[in-house]
């Protein structure tokens, strides 16, 4: 997906590291020759997606793109791949497939194929919920009386999100932690307190007799 949810998620990956993104919406793969973004106006959303993404020039649909590919996260609609498209990708796939109720595959079907899947919703493993960080995210601004947020900010929340499951608990099912993990907002909490400090965007109180 190439809207906010799929853009936020896009400029988070490029800020830690990803070199190789590929994005689709609709009418296929975004790429710099596609008719509806040949006139494109420069600060538009998807031309900086264009600008900034597919450094191979991938063409055509979803379902094309995601031959080979190691990750798929999806923010978009219900049933746009299934069991083919997902055994056609890399080996060890991992599959996020976040559209809810419906998400993007059959996630039982994904399974079968793929290392690793996510979905959004509670009945299947490794449920990837935003409440998970709100709380921690909106603590730790006020903690450090932080006057904005920041991609270091975001980046220091999904990695203490992630460290919360330690390496002897990882597994293809518990990639991530329950919204019900009491150890949760308070990981996030401190990590984005003190990414707001090394930003010094945290305010400093003083007080004179």
């Amino acid at each position: 997906g190439a809207g906010a949810a799929g853009t936020a998620i896009l400029k988070l990956l490029l800020a830690a590291g990803v070199k190789h993104a590929v994005v689709a919406d609709i009418h296929g793969v975004v790429h710099a020759g596609r008719a509806d973004l040949v006139d494109a106006a420069p600060d538009s959303a998807l031309r900086w997606i264009a600008d900034n993404t597919n450094p191979e020039g991938i063409t055509g649909t979803l379902k094309e793109a995601v031959r080979g590919a190691d990750v798929f996260i999806g923010v978009s609609a219900p049933n746009v791949l299934d069991g083919d498209d997902v055994a056609a990708m890399a080996e060890d796939a991992i599959v996020f497939a976040l559209a809810n109720p419906d998400p993007e595959v059959d996630p039982g079907v994904a399974r079968q194929t793929a290392a690793v899947v996510a979905t959004g919703r509670s009945d299947f493993p490794n449920q990837i919920n935003n409440v998970l960080v709100f709380p921690g995210v909106f603590r730790g601004l006020l903690d450090a009386q932080s006057r904005t947020v920041n991609t270091d900010m975001m980046l220091a929340a999904a990695r203490a999100l992630a460290d919360v499951v330690a390496e002897d608990e990882l597994n293809a099912n518990y990639i991530i932690p329950s919204v019900f993990n009491d150890k949760v907002a308070g990981a996030v909490a401190g990590a984005v307190r003190e990414a707001a400090k090394a930003a010094g965007a945290a305010v400093t109180a003083t007080t004179t007799a």
